[in-house]
């Protein structure tokens, strides 16, 4: 996953600043939310909605389909409230069939506190109020698809937000059913060897927790505990929230930062064994209960690492359908200004060949950063120089400008790098 630039804070909210109700003052369990009779939560299913009819039967649909990205905030505010939500995304799809959209790319639209742009999520069921509820995503299933346009969401596998239920029931209550569904440990020692994402807002990929007296695992913010995927409810728990919006009519996912799921001792805790093993889990319950939807990993890794995220070549790929291709991005930034060829076919003669059903995700911009972590340091000044004359357009390892911008709004240009990009 990308370094984001949308948080509005980070770190974690201390206990004289949470809420009672998050800290789980109220009610029985401590979140005050209602149970089944082993002390699980009770959570919506798919059948309290009305849902959406299916796309049109065609299983490789993603090969050759344009994915357009819509930040549901910024996007058509329906009811004039100043935030963009699904119904305004709704009345505005003649326009995006028009554009020749084939995909709509929605970032996470589920109830969260906002401390990561919606990337901490509360609730994997929900909708955020602001933007409207399961039924109006429902409603915009059904537009999209009697349009032809198909709809996929990203979906956090690695973490939670800090307030969701599950991780207040698992600090409040260690022995209680959520107690083994995060990382916890009594010192902060362990896994060392993995690096620290966010390097200039967290320094160690621990936090201590005085509720329930251990340090917690994060890879990312210290307010997103990192789920503990050596549970096997915890694994059993995410795949029914795939089944949740699957059943609901969505066409796929963008799985976020998969490389990070398991922890292993002696390494990077990145691409691990296990990691692929639950992919193919995930597939599994896509091709046996839902053919024709698609699973896209977001790696940020080099292609012979990323490659692995399509499974076993022998049987046409059995984890992710696609994958981004992130080192080539900023190549072809850098192919048009030297007017050369030469770090695009550099890239893709690295590039390792792919399962026959798999398909390589490529992409311009999204709503991260242009990131640079894949280029040389004189790559990465080269395109600075070129991209960000100003200091305040640097972001982290990238450059945090749109994509107008930063083609100096350059209609020529535009049509240019788009050609590059679909041919």
């Amino acid at each position: 996953m990308l370094t984001r630039t949308t948080p509005d804070e980070v770190g974690t909210m201390s206990d004289d600043t949470r809420p009672d109700s998050a800290l789980g003052l109220e009610g029985t369990p401590h979140t005050g939310e209602a149970v089944d009779a082993e002390g699980f939560l009770v959570e919506p299913q798919a059948e309290d909605f009305k849902s959406a009819k299916p796309a049109s039967a065609n299983p490789d649909w993603f090969k050759g389909a344009v994915f357009y990205e819509v930040l549901v905030r910024a996007f058509s505010d329906s009811n004039g409230d100043g935030t963009g939500d699904l119904r305004g995304l709704a009345s505005r799809l003649d326009y995006l069939e028009w554009l020749g959209v084939d995909c709509l790319w929605l970032p996470p639209f589920y109830a969260s506190p906002l401390r990561d742009g919606g990337y901490d999520i509360s609730d994997f069921r929900a909708v955020l109020p602001e933007f409207g509820t399961v039924e109006d995503f429902v409603y915009l299933l059904e537009e999209a698809h009697r349009r032809g346009i198909r709809v996929i969401t990203d979906l956090v596998l690695n973490h939670t937000s800090d307030a969701h239920p599950w991780f207040q029931e698992s600090r409040q209550n260690p022995d209680g059913p959520y107690g083994d569904y995060y990382v916890w440990s009594d010192d902060d020692s362990r896994y060392s060897d993995a690096r620290i994402i966010f390097v200039d807002t967290e320094t160690s990929n621990w936090t201590y927790d005085p509720v329930r007296g251990q340090f917690f695992w994060h890879r990312f913010f210290s307010h997103q505990p990192d789920l503990n995927y050596e549970n096997p409810e915890v694994q059993e728990a995410m795949l029914d929230i795939l089944r949740f919006w699957l059943d609901l009519g969505i066409d796929g996912f963008r799985l976020d930062a998969v490389p990070y799921l398991f922890e292993e001792e002696g390494t990077i805790c990145e691409n691990l064994p296990r990691t692929h093993e639950f992919l193919k889990k995930c597939r599994k319950v896509v091709d046996d209960e839902f053919p024709g939807r698609v699973l896209l990993a977001e790696a940020n890794q080099w292609p012979s690492d990323v490659v692995e995220y399509f499974g076993d070549p022998a049987v046409g790929g059995d984890e992710c359908h696609m994958a981004f291709h992130f080192p080539l991005m900023p190549r072809i930034f850098m192919a048009v200004r030297r007017e050369s060829r030469f770090p695009i076919s550099e890239i893709l003669a690295q590039t390792p060949a792919i399962p026959e059903n798999a398909q390589w995700g490529i992409f311009l911009r999204n709503h991260d950063e242009l990131t640079l972590e894949m280029v040389s340091d004189e790559e990465r000044d080269y395109m600075y120089s070129e991209y960000a004359k100003d200091p305040r357009m640097k972001a982290n390892i990238g450059i945090r400008r749109r994509l107008a911008p930063l083609l100096e709004n350059d209609r020529n240009q535009h049509e240019l790098f788009t050609a590059l990009l679909l041919s």
